[in-house]
Parts: C-alpha cells; sequence; structure tokens
C-alpha cells in the first residue's frame, strides 16, 4: 500500500539556521500520528514543506503517492491542513466560506456538497452559527471553522497543527470525537500539540524531533514502554523517614515519596523495606509513565532508547534514532512512522491567500518566526 506521507532525506536551511537536518519518515494510510517538539524543531517548517509552501534544499515530500513539487495539484487536492493561528475571512458567514472553500478545489454546487457541508457544521457544532458573520464569533468558533475548511473537500491526510490550543473543554471533547471518527473510516490524521496527554491518548505512533532531527521515533506503547518508569508513591505516617536503603533511590515532593522501578515485582521488596523498618503508610500509589516523562528525558538527551528486553513485546515498527544520524533508519525500520509537523497557514488556500511564505523571505529568522507568518495556498 501506498503510504500516505513519504519524506525521504528532507533538508532545509534558512540562511545559517538548519531547521530540517536530513529527515525520512513514512505514515501509512489510516494512522494517527502524532508529531511532537518544542518550539524551533522543524516541525512546522516540514509541515509547510508538505503543504508545498516551502522549497527544500534537498529531498522529497510525497502525499498519497504524489510528489509535492512535481504533481503538486493531486497532492494538495490529497491534504487538509488545520493551521495554529485563527486565519478568516471577515467579510463572509461560515457557509459562504466554506462554500468558498469548496471552490478552491473545483467542488461545485450539489446535493452532495451541501449535505457534507452540514454534515461537518453539525459535527463540530456550528450548525447554528451557519449564517454568522466571521467577524462575530469567539476564539473557538473561528477554530472551529479552520478545521471545517480543512475537511470541506474530504481530503485523504488531515495535519492538525495544534487545533485545540486555547479553546474549551467542550470543544475538545466535539473536536476529537469527530476526527476519531474520520480517522475510523480510513482517514490519516497527523497531529501536532503540546498537549501531550492528547498525542499519548489519540496517537498509535510518535515521532519527535529536536533541531531538525527525529531523536524518537516508535509506536506510543513502545515509547512508554521502553523510555519511562514506574513510580511507587509513598505517603508515611507523621514524624516517619524513609529507611535510608529507599531513601538513596526516592525523591520526596510535598511530603511524598517516589520510589522508581522497572518491573512489578520490585514492589514487593520496597514493601518488605518498609514492613522491616516499622514504617506506617498513609497511602500508597502506583503511578504510570506518561508521554510527559518520555518527551523530557528525549529533549534533554539523557538516555538513549535501550534495547527492549527480551519477551517485553517486540519492536516492531520501533526506531532508536541517534540524534546524529536521526531519519536515516532502513525502511524497515522507518516504515509507517513519522510525519510532518506544525503548519501554521498552511491551511486551506482560502484561508492563507496572498500572506506569502517562508521560502519567499531566506534567511530573515528562525524558523519560528517564519512559522508564524501566515502562508500562501494553491489552490488545486
Amino acid at each position: 500500500m501506498t503510504p500516505a506521507i513519504r519524506v525521504q532525506q528532507v533538508a532545509k536551511r534558512f540562511g545559517p539556521v538548519e531547521a530540517l537536518g536530513g529527515v525520512s519518515l513514512e505514515v501509512q494510510q489510516g494512522e494517527f500520528f502524532g508529531l511532537l517538539g518544542p518550539n524551533g524543531a522543524g516541525k512546522t517548517t516540514l509541515i509547510s514543506a508538505l503543504a508545498g509552501l516551502v522549497r527544500l534544499d534537498s529531498g522529497s515530500i510525497e502525499v498519497m503517492g504524489c510528489d509535492v513539487v512535481v504533481d503538486y495539484r493531486n497532492a494538495r487536492r490529497q491534504l487538509g491542513v488545520v493551521p495554529q493561528e485563527l486565519v478568516f475571512d471577515p467579510f463572509f458567514s461560515v457557509r459562504e466560506t466554506l462554500k468558498i472553500q469548496c471552490g478552491y478545489f473545483g467542488i461545485r454546487h450539489s446535493p452532495e456538497r451541501e449535505e457534507w457541508i452540514d454534515e461537518i457544521l453539525a459535527n463540530l457544532d456550528l450548525t447554528g452559527k451557519a449564517d454568522a458573520n466571521m467577524r462575530s464569533l469567539s476564539g473557538g468558533m473561528k477554530r472551529r471553522v479552520l478545521v471545517a475548511q480543512a475537511l470541506v473537500h474530504r481530503p485523504p491526510v488531515i495535519v492538525l497543527d495544534e487545533p485545540t490550543a486555547g479553546v474549551d473543554v467542550e470543544l475538545r471533547q466535539t473536536l476529537w470525537q469527530f476526527i476519531r471518527r474520520l480517522n475510523r473510516e480510513g482517514h490519516t490524521v497527523v497531529l501536532t500539540t503540546h498537549y501531550l496527554e492528547e498525542a499519548e491518548n489519540l496517537c498509535t505512533r510518535i515521532a519527535m524531533l529536536k533541531a531538525g532531527r527525529v531523536v524518537a521515533l516508535d509506536t506510543t506503547a513502545n515509547l512508554l514502554r521502553r523510555f519511562s518508569v514506574h513510580e511507587l508513591r509513598l505517603k508515611l505516617a507523621p514524624g516517619i523517614g524513609l529507611p535510608p536503603e529507599l531513601a538513596s533511590r526516592a525523591r520526596n515532593k510535598d511530603g511524598v515519596w517516589s520510589v522508581a522501578f522497572d518491573e512489578y515485582a520490585e514492589i514487593e521488596p520496597v514493601l518488605a523495606v518498609l514492613r522491616t523498618h516499622g514504617c506506617g503508610l498513609e497511602d500508597l500509589e502506583i503511578g504510570k509513565p506518561d508521554l510527559e516523562d518520555v518527551f523530557v528525558r528525549v529533549m534533554r538527551g539523557k538516555d538513549a532508547l535501550p534495547p527492549l528486553v527480551p519477551g517485553a513485546g517486540g519492536n516492531a515498527g520501533s526506531q532508536s534514532i541517534p540524534e546524529t544520524t536521526a531519519g536515516t533508519g532502513t525502511p524497515e525500520t522507518t516504515a509507517g512512522t513519522g510525519t510532518p509537523e506544525t503548519t501554521a497557514g498552511t491551511g486551506t488556500p482560502e484561508t492563507t491567500a496572498g500572506t506569502g511564505t517562508p521560502e519567499t523571505t531566506p534567511g530573515t529568522g528562525t524558523p519560528e518566526t517564519i512559522a508564524g507568518t501566515r502562508l500562501a495556498g494553491v489552490a488545486g
């Protein structure tokens, strides 16, 4: 099966700044893929290149088998991008905005088009605002319209650039219900977010970028299993201290001791030490590893991904990538993994038209400052 997204040895510099340093990734059709990294990691540059808004120095990118440079029209039709910035046309209503968006992709008026627009409005809770002017909407409502614009031409690949930044809980729940449904129906979803709990709950595979290179690439489950530790959290009775043999490997925060362990079989010896010293317990909790722990450890470079423990579930689809050679793995180790990043403004042609792209201003700033601009789309 043709990958939904194929990125091969992609490199891009903005003057002295290396935004991408030879990234190679693949995302298979139907995946829910997460692309994570700190500010300036290269996520936005990669997504901008995916949408055809940045001219690469080397390498190639394909969307559903269509090269974003050679076959750019078809590549654009396969992709829907939700930008991070709130970009909108203040002269039209919500429904008019979506109809105009359809026109950019050659979708003429028909009962099927109107039914799809109505379905999108209903699923994003925008039906009551369908005839409201865009200027009158709240920030959360405008973000919902950006999502609707990215979906209106029914793209098989959807890129979400921090879609829930600054929005309320209700919108998050509504949005993720709809996106999960689209993913179940076969749409490929690429998510960039700083809400790591979202990535952990939604994404089956995650790539982490740092300084333009892939430093971690694996399934979410494998990352959590291989690159994080469990914690046994203990609250002792008043006046009781932790025995020395445990204190050396524990940390105390707000009166709660946390003892790290890898295997559940290590819990009983810890409790045995507490019993031996007569330490009374007020509370005990087993803390599971989360993606935030993994992310911090990877970004700080504290560890390399260790070998899997025999019998711990195998390493299918996983990849350990040194920072100096990130993204250069063999096809079998990278198949079905990483993808783009966050493209502010790579959204739909209508929302970004006439605003300029990073490639027209090389060397004018870091990728972050360029990523914040509104990028021009090319209607297919």
